[in-house]
């Protein structure tokens, strides 16, 4: 983030989420006004290509910790693997790893776990859209190939432990790729190291909406758009529905996110951009 801010001069520069430690792939960068948006673009559905070897656990369900074996993966099939994997879509409790950010009474896991103490993590219900076996290399250090579409705060390696427990010879998760983020296609990302000035980082970027879940749009003229500026509530036409609402002025700029007040039928502005 430093490295972007001295290129582009930007006050704010910040991104949407987090990877793991050994992981790769699409991270939105935020600009300015738009680091606002982060709560709303962590609601969209992200893809993981992820390699799951079995046969070993290990304390950091990744291959950050050294292994200890389990049991012998020889006999697994790919079929095995498919419909174990099977078990893991929709709507699933997950009890993130013990090295995670989550607080334990206040406190992160991982330091927890680092001092040597077993924190107690409670499940979490979280959703897997899609799960899919794109590959497996059977024997006795098995790794299978899997492709996973989720909601927000799934862990991956959470899934390649209880994989691996599920198949009764243990698991951890190796290679991480985010290949997808909301919209944004690893195909279509950029490198940071490869920006080499504010012109690159300009080149890039986006509108602010692409980050966003689905949701209704509104138009405001000229008048409306300086009183959602100033924090103040606009009548729109036509009359905008429950839920989140975009906004936007004339030449299509998102302007601002709010919610329709039912009773005075107008447009609340909640979170204004720059």
């Amino acid at each position: 983030m430093s490295r972007l801010r001295k290129l582009t001069g930007a006050h704010r520069v910040g991104h949407a989420g987090t990877l793991d430690p050994l992981a790769t792939g699409v991270l939105p960068i935020l600009f300015e006004s738009a680091t606002r948006l982060a709560e709303f673009a962590l609601r969209l559905p992200k893809v993981y290509v992820a390699d799951i070897h079995f046969g070993f656990s290990t304390a950091t369900d990744d291959a950050e910790a050294e292994r200890e074996p389990v049991g012998d993966p020889t006999p697994l099939t790919q079929g095995d693997i498919e419909t174990a994997l099977e078990t893991f879509t929709g709507r699933i409790l997950q009890e993130p790893p013990a090295f995670s950010a989550v607080k334990v009474d206040g406190k992160r896991a991982y330091k927890l776990a680092r001092r040597g103490e077993e924190p107690r993590l409670q499940p979490r219900e979280v959703e897997v859209y899609e799960a899919r076996v794109l590959d497996y290399v059977p024997g006795a250090e098995s790794v299978a190939r899997v492709e996973i579409r989720c909601s927000s705060g799934t862990y991956l390696r959470s899934i390649a432990r209880d994989l691996g427990r599920q198949l009764r010879v243990g698991g951890y998760l190796g290679r991480l790729v985010r290949t997808a983020y909301g919209p944004l296609a690893i195909d279509s990302a950029v490198k940071v190291d490869t920006l080499t000035s504010a012109d690159d980082v300009r080149g890039r970027l986006l509108p602010a909406e692409v980050i966003l879940p689905d949701m209704e749009r509104v138009r405001l003229n000229v008048e409306q758009e300086a009183m959602v500026r100033q924090g103040r509530s606009v009548r729109v036409l036509p009359e905008p529905g429950p839920g989140l609402i975009r906004a936007h002025d004339t030449g299509g700029r998102l302007v601002a996110l709010g919610h329709a007040d039912p009773l005075r039928r107008t447009f609340v502005p909640e979170k204004v951009l720059s």
